[in-house]
């Protein structure tokens, strides 16, 4: 049985995994346009997909428990 702080904790791990990842993806892409380093996109655009990632893999670790 799922608790309410198996999910609180879900939240909390996937908003701080999802924030550093999307965040360092965002930041060193961002560096490399503002460079003129057109491979910078490549990191940019897919930044917050990727920063749902964690996510969503753990809430579909958790479903599994059910």
């Amino acid at each position: 049985m799922i608790t309410r702080g198996d999910i609180l904790w879900l939240g909390i791990a996937a908003g701080v995994t999802g924030s550093l990842i999307g965040g360092m993806m965002l930041g060193i892409g961002m560096d490399l346009i503002v460079n003129g380093q057109p491979w910078g996109w490549v990191l940019l655009l897919p930044a917050a997909p990727a920063a749902a990632l964690p996510g969503w893999l753990l809430a579909r670790k958790l479903a599994s428990q059910l």
